[in-house]
This record gives C-alpha cells, structure tokens and sequence, in this order.
C-alpha cells in the first residue's frame, strides 16, 4: 500500500548554436561576435571581461567595445564593483516577449503535477518581473490541507522563496536599484523588512543553492525554491514547493530543494 506520508528525501563553456543551416554567404564578423556575447550570457549569468576575449578568441580591446556597444543598447550591465556584465533590461524584455507567446503552463504541468504528487505539497513556476514574482504556472497538492494555488497573482519578490531564488541571480548593483530604500514592504510580521536583510539571505541563497521562506509571505505556510535553468538570455525563471509550516521543517528544506533542481532542469530542457 502507498504511504499517505510526504517524499521528501531525494532518492562547458561551448557556444550555444542554432540549427546549422550553413555559414552565411556574406557573414559580418562583428555581428557574429556580439551574437556569441548574448549567447554566452545564456549560459552564465555573469562574464568578465577577460571571459568575453577568451571565448572570442580576440583581443580584449575589441571584447571591450562590443561590450560597450551591447551595454549602449541595454543588452548587457555592467556590475560598478566587480566590473563583471549580465544581462540588461533589452536582453530581458526580448526574452519575457518570446516567453510570453509560449504555452509555458502547458508545457511544464506534467512536470509540476508529477512533483506535486511525489511531494504531495502544491508546486508552482514563477517568473521575475521587476521587483515582484508573477506565478505562471501550478500544481495544487493532493492534500485535504494544502496551499492553494498562486496561478496568476503577483506578489513581492523579496516576501517569496521564488522571488528570493530569482533575486538571488541578479548583482548588489541590480538589488540597488530595484529596492533604492532600506525599509521594504512586509507582507506579513515574517517578510524580511529591510534591504540589508535582504542582501544577506540572498548572499546565503547564492551559496546554497535554494531560497527558503517562512511564513513570510503568508502565515502558517512555508516554501523552499530553486532557479530553473534556460537558454534564453535574461529570462529568470524559479520553482518552488509550498506546504502547511507543520509539514515542512528545516531539516527537510535540502531533501526538498534536490527534488526542486532535478524538476528544474527537466523544466529548463522543455522551454529551453
């Protein structure tokens, strides 16, 4: 017979490359260049520099200007501090457009509702826009008691795991300019209250691999939730699992999250 009790244990740098169809007839050298720049930034979400020359294979003079040239159009930021480049506000609208024309919530359900039912907790997708979380896709757990579903609501990102785990992708110089006070808006008595905070968790989020909330989005509900992985530049996706705070303790949050990145990836593959 099936236990009624919740799984929670979990049981390079190459270019990314369309189709061949052949090197064109008269191909501009520096176009391919910036190219491969926006493409690398698929696969890394920051590069230095001296990453962009190598990867190039020229000179870093002209890796700078192409990087100056990417940044005039808004393709790529510059971090003030560590001087490395990410994807800009143009790189991200471009990648949110294409995303919005997919039928993501379609493409990802069977994942979510496999995970769901193996977690027996609610799961859902999220995605980045600006300093809020919007919830595009779900899977409601079996459960009597559960968390219901998010599917559409939008809600402030640094009050959520998901949005925590996207935040957690992005420089101090983003952080910054997203929350340009030290007071932040508090959902509920538990919702981090201050940028400082903020920036902390999001350093320990950074080196653990998942974001954790606790009651700080709503009461009486925790979540653990993990980055998915995408090919397309700029596009900041997360996935998380919410349950009853009495179903989810601190000791289960890594056991929680190895299910998370294992879905992650299989969402990731899918939208590509």
């Amino acid at each position: 017979m099936q236990s009624d009790e919740p799984i929670w244990s979990a049981g390079d740098g190459s270019d990314a490359a369309a189709p061949d169809r052949g090197v064109p007839q008269y191909p501009i050298g520096s176009v391919d260049r910036a190219l491969r720049l926006i493409l690398l930034l698929a696969e890394q979400p920051r590069i230095r520099l001296t990453d962009a020359a190598k990867h190039l294979d020229v000179a870093s003079s002209t890796a700078h200007r192409l990087l100056a040239m990417l940044q005039y159009r808004g393709f790529v930021r510059q971090d003030p501090v560590s001087k490395t480049y990410y994807p800009g506000p143009a790189l991200m609208s471009v990648g949110s457009s294409v995303l919005n024309r997919i039928d993501i919530e379609g493409a990802v359900k069977p994942v979510l509702v496999r995970l769901s039912e193996r977690l027996k907790e609610s799961v859902h997708l999220g995605i980045l826009e600006g300093a809020n979380v919007r919830f595009i896709a779900a899977a409601e757990g079996p459960t009597a008691v559960r968390v219901a579903s998010r599917l559409g609501r939008t809600m402030p990102a640094h009050c959520t795991s998901t949005g925590k785990a996207l935040l957690a992708r992005l420089s101090d110089a983003d952080i910054a300019h997203l929350y340009p006070d030290e007071e932040l808006e508090q959902v509920t008595a538990h919702s981090v209250g201050t940028r400082t905070g903020l920036r902390l968790e999001l350093s320990s989020i950074r080196q653990q691999g998942y974001a954790v909330n606790r009651e700080g989005s709503e009461d009486g509900v925790a979540s653990v939730a993990v980055p998915i992985p995408t090919r397309a530049p700029g596009v900041l996706l997360a996935l998380n699992a919410a349950a009853p705070i009495h179903r989810l303790s601190s000791s289960q949050y890594r056991a929680v999250a190895a299910l998370l990145i294992e879905a992650a990836k299989e969402i990731g593959d899918q939208i590509g």
